[in-house]
């Protein structure tokens, strides 16, 4: 059966999301409906060789050859019975299609980002874990999995790559301040990796939306502004405040309106992009393209005349 298209009923920048809830060995998981192109019953998968374990193979449902990722067995790290009425969730993120096999589908719930609590260690699995949050939906405790860092891991080729930053040659070092507003501990670190290789040394980062914006309000008005960030890099999904609530909050404050925002989610989808083009974002782009970040950057910095006698 195909997903209701319902993510773009949800009103711009309200911090709501909603999340397809499903099982696997009778744990609930989530997964962003934004995330979800389908739900199939699973079919039979033909195997690829030298994949990671935990890639079953592809399958043609109509025109689409579209990867199967054994969820249970990636989750549990070991072989997992297979059962007749299994089901794909068919996603559409970093402009991939990928199915991942579960269990059961429970059903949608729309919820606050606000209700979203980001795991400790000890839940997550340590600073790499594959949980990015906790969810109160009703009486359940459901929980987030980061489908980005999954895919990261099963397929490295797939997420940000440095030899792009490469391609860019030998640039200048800006020390112009720069926030970044990331939930995923891998992400983080790979783009501010990246944007160091390129010269942007003066980075802040924030592991979520309310974070950044409780940090704007220390200089909110000052004379002084571009001295506290010359730019802002949001992704979408995040605990507490997600990248379009944040994106309202800073275009809809006369004190901060002109500074650039950047939304960079493996969501860009067309309906995203009209809701963040609505709430007024400088720049959208699609992860993992890293090298066309770097390259909006700098057309945003020198735009605003933010980047003037600021790199050495």
């Amino acid at each position: 059966m195909e997903k209701e298209k319902t993510g773009i009923l949800l009103e711009s920048g309200t911090n709501e999301m909603e999340i397809m809830e499903f099982t696997i060995e009778g744990n609930l998981y989530g997964i962003n409906v934004a995330k979800v192109r389908e739900i199939m019953m699973s079919a039979p998968v033909h195997a690829m060789p030298h994949s990671h374990p935990a890639v079953e193979g592809i399958f043609k449902p109509r025109d689409l050859v579209i990867t199967v990722v054994d969820l249970p067995m990636y989750l549990a790290r070991h072989e997992v019975p297979k059962g007749e009425k299994d089901l794909f969730i068919v996603t559409n993120f970093n402009k991939m299609y990928i199915a991942f096999r579960v269990h059961t589908v429970v059903g949608i719930s729309r919820i606050s980002w606000k209700d979203i609590q980001k795991p400790d260690n000890t839940v997550s699995g340590g600073p790499d874990g594959v949980a990015t949050g906790i969810a109160q939906c009703g009486d359940d405790l459901v929980t987030i999995l980061d489908f980005e860092r999954i895919v990261a891991e099963i397929a490295p080729e797939t997420t940000i790559q440095m030899s792009e930053v490469d391609a860019l040659g030998k640039r200048s070092r800006s020390i112009q301040p720069i926030w970044v507003a990331e939930d995923s501990i891998l992400l983080s670190r790979m783009i501010q990796e990246a944007l160091n290789k390129a010269g942007y040394t003066n980075l802040r980062m924030f592991p979520n939306g309310a974070e950044l914006w409780e940090a704007v309000q220390e200089w909110k008005g000052a004379e002084d502004q571009a001295e506290h960030v010359a730019l802002i890099i949001t992704d979408l999904e995040m605990p507490q405040m997600d990248g379009h609530r944040l994106t309202k909050l800073l275009k809809s404050t006369d004190e901060l309106k002109d500074i650039p925002v950047i939304i960079f989610s493996s969501l860009i989808t067309e309906e995203m992009y009209i809701k963040g083009k609505q709430l007024g974002a400088d720049e959208q782009l699609s992860k993992p393209e890293i090298g066309h970040l770097i390259g909006v950057i700098d057309h945003l910095l020198a735009r605003s005349g933010a980047g003037r006698g600021k790199r050495k």
